[in-house]
């Protein structure tokens, strides 16, 4: 399955909603280069009375209804369609302490010229380690490879013939 369309349908329904959404999950580590799958969408979002109208006209949007199903997860949200197409957002995740941390630690990935915050695949990692369930825990050590990966070809790209500066070091007494 391709989940491009989906991603730039929804990238398109968080613009237009004005809702400020993390993508996380498999789905994330996917659009970073991790060789994992998943069928559904996962957000983290700051769970306020003003988000969850803007959820409302993020599922409006796309058709879709947002249905509040007995999770384990705290503060789901599922938004569906007919389609198939399933988009869950949390006010919170495991081995996260916040929305702004992982927004803030988040890239922007571009789909189809549209723009989707994805989390860290560090705080996608320290999530599904935190959370325990066995299907998070299968893909750890998978999002642990990509991540090593992914820090390697950063740094080689960052600065590739250039030796780190020495620290200058500091005198007794501060000067």
């Amino acid at each position: 399955m391709d989940a491009a369309p989906f991603l730039v349908e929804i990238g398109r329904a968080l613009g237009a909603s004005a809702l400020d959404a993390v993508l996380i999950g498999n789905a994330g580590a996917a659009l970073q280069g991790a060789p994992v799958t998943t069928v559904d969408f996962d957000f983290l979002f700051r769970r306020t009375p003003r988000n969850l109208q803007k959820l409302k006209r993020f599922a409006a949007s796309l058709g879709a209804t947002v249905m509040r199903p007995y999770y384990t997860v705290a503060d789901l949200f599922r938004v569906v369609r007919d389609d198939g197409l399933q988009v869950d957002f949390m006010g919170t995740i495991h081995g996260v302490r916040s929305f702004e941390g992982v927004r803030d630690r988040a890239t922007m990935v571009h789909v189809g010229g549209v723009a989707i915050h994805v989390a860290s695949l560090a705080d996608i990692i320290r999530s599904k380690r935190a959370a325990g369930r066995p299907q998070d825990l299968a893909v750890v050590t998978v999002l642990e490879r990509a991540h090593a990966r992914k820090e390697a070809q950063e740094a080689s790209t960052v600065a590739p013939n250039r030796a780190p500066r020495p620290r200058a070091r500091r005198r007794p007494g501060g000067r």
